[in-house]
């Protein structure tokens, strides 16, 4: 299995959205109710992907040419980490997020900050990162973590 990390195009936004959803519905929903699911999805339509690729610089791993992880770097922070259900634990969300970590340290920056979500918070930690605390926007928690990275 041939993981590729690339940059993400205009024409990747459906496959980008696919990936999310399928992620949140499958894997996140074990950790959230359904109408913070629900309300995550509407943000994640490939309508509201779109613009996100002119803002952030945003990552996609691919296999045979298919999207099945996702990942964006805005600044210091790392957003929208996703990886389709069926490739959890292969190695691809480690890849993207060296991928992410590598541009932000040639980008300068010695700190890499996370929201993330219940779900990934061991994913995260396992890659160094630590929690500082949580945040709440109504009953959807999200942990905020850190991690120093080489300049």
């Amino acid at each position: 299995m041939e993981i590729k990390i690339r940059n993400a195009t205009t024409a990747d936004a459906p496959a980008i959205s696919g990936t999310i959803i399928k992620t949140l519905r499958e894997s996140n929903a074990r950790d959230y109710p359904t109408e913070v699911i629900d309300q995550v999805v509407e943000n994640f339509s490939p309508s509201a992907v779109l613009p996100l690729l002119t803002v952030r610089l945003v990552l996609v791993a691919t296999i045979d040419s298919q999207v099945v992880a996702t990942a964006s770097l805005d600044k210091d922070v790392v957003r929208s980490v996703f990886v389709e259900p069926d490739y959890q634990g292969k190695g691809v969300g480690r890849q993207l997020m060296e991928s992410i970590q590598s541009i932000a340290v040639d980008a300068g920056f010695n700190l890499l900050r996370v929201p993330s979500s219940i779900t990934a918070e061991g994913f995260y930690a396992s890659l160094g990162f630590s929690k500082v605390r949580d945040e709440y926007l109504q009953s959807e928690r999200t942990v905020i973590m850190v991690k120093a990275v080489k300049t």
